[in-house]
């Protein structure tokens, strides 16, 4: 937060170097020559956000009182390595260890994923396998969406890679991604024909319906 600060930026400031987990709305407005009516309006604002939590306090004597914390969505617009740390140490490891290390290490974080998706979408149809994966992936901030053609193949393509950083620099993660896939739907062509990680404008899979639903339906 640097040249003129808001209120808002300046809200968010106090609460982050308090040294307590929450604040009084005095001791906000101690901070400030303005009115309380405008901080108390830039408070509820970024409550709405999403920046601050607002938590209530009852007493046995007395009106109860309002303390006001970051969220950890309000921790996130200060400077921080979130994005530089992995590849960091990816890199730090591969300095003590080797590239063996690393590869062991993204295969097991591979073998991690596939064993909590093959958890969640075995037991369903292959059709609904397709969306729950999506779903599960979405979850994890991937932008993914799906479509099926008439014979019942999928195209899958994902628009934001959260991991990019890492991807563009270890592609075993990129390979990883298309072996777990290919796991998961064993039965099915799995073709990964585009990538975000080496300038593609997004991740795309093609994956075929299961070999013995197309016997079964050519049978029919």
């Amino acid at each position: 937060m640097k040249g003129i600060v808001s209120t808002k930026e300046k809200i968010l400031t106090i609460l982050k170097q308090d040294r307590e987990p929450t604040c009084t709305f005095k001791e906000i407005v101690s901070h400030f020559t303005i009115s309380e009516t405008a901080i108390r309006k830039h408070l509820q604002e970024l409550i709405k956000q999403g920046y601050v939590s607002e938590k209530i306090i009852k007493q046995e004597i007395g009106r109860p009182y309002h303390m006001y914390g970051l969220t950890g969505k309000g921790h996130t617009i200060f400077p921080h390595q979130k994005d530089e740390l992995p590849l960091d140490l990816l890199k730090d490891l591969e300095a003590v260890g080797g590239p063996e290390v690393v590869d062991q290490l993204l295969l097991k974080r591979k073998e991690r994923e596939q064993a909590h998706l093959a958890e969640k979408i075995n037991h369903i149809p292959f059709s609904k396998q397709i969306k729950k994966l999506v779903e599960i992936q979405n979850d994890r901030g991937y932008m993914m969406e799906y479509s099926a053609d008439e014979t019942g193949n999928y195209e899958v393509i994902n628009y934001n890679c959260p991991i990019y950083n890492v991807a563009s620099e270890y592609d075993q993660i990129c390979t990883n991604e298309k072996n777990m896939l290919s796991d998961i739907f064993p039965k099915s062509d799995v073709c990964f024909h585009s990538c975000i990680a080496t300038g593609g404008k997004y991740c795309g899979w093609h994956i075929s319906q299961p070999a013995e639903k197309k016997q079964n339906e050519s049978s029919s």
